[in-house]
Order: C-alpha cells, then sequence, then structure tokens
C-alpha cells in the first residue's frame, strides 16, 4: 500500500529544458546539458526524459518543414531548407540528451 506516487511528467519537463535552454543558449555544450540534467530530473525517470528530450525536437523539424515549404511553394527546397535547421537542432540534442539521461538516474531515486 506504501506506492510511490508519480515525481515528475513529460509536459513539465519539456518546458524546463526549453527555458533553460534559452536562458544557458550562451553557454554550447554546458548550457543543454544543464537544462538536460534539470529537465531529466523533472522527468522522473531516464524514459520520460528521453520523450521529453525528441518529442520537441521532431515536432521542431515537422515544423520548420511546413513553414519552409510554404515560403518557398516548393516542397524540395523546403526539405533543403529544413536539412539546415535540423542540422543546428542535432548540434544541441546532443548534450540535451546526455544530460536528461543523467538527470532521468537522478530522479528515479
Amino acid at each position: 500500500m506504501n506506492q510511490k506516487a508519480k515525481k515528475g511528467s513529460v509536459g513539465s519537463a519539456m518546458m524546463w529544458m526549453f527555458f533553460i535552454s534559452l536562458l544557458l543558449f550562451w553557454l554550447p555544450g554546458i548550457g543543454p546539458l544543464i537544462a538536460g540534467l534539470v529537465g531529466g530530473k523533472k522527468a522522473g525517470g531516464v524514459g520520460p526524459a528521453i520523450l521529453a528530450v525528441f518529442f520537441p525536437g521532431i515536432i521542431f523539424g515537422m515544423i520548420l518543414f511546413l513553414d519552409a515549404a510554404l515560403l518557398t511553394g516548393v516542397p524540395l527546397i523546403g526539405f533543403v531548407a529544413a536539412l539546415g535547421g535540423f542540422t543546428l537542432s542535432i548540434t544541441h540534442v546532443g548534450p540535451l540528451l546526455l544530460g536528461a539521461i543523467l538527470g532521468g538516474f537522478l530522479g528515479e531515486t
């Protein structure tokens, strides 16, 4: 009867990662790592922390592709333009994912 209450949520972890990433944008490697640590701890586990990292990235990629395709009028040029944003996103997701995994382990305890 003494069950653990769920500590965190994916939504709150995504918000924490987003806002801390915005505040620490000037620290290129350390900023996303810190944001991932905090967001992973808020997620309450490794699985939700990984989901909190990749879900916004997928949504951002889809929005970037749609916007670029609409602005250019040609989906192929929109796809090429979206690849540039995807490349920038990947450089941010690496340290964010590492921090989220570490923070998820800390959040499980």
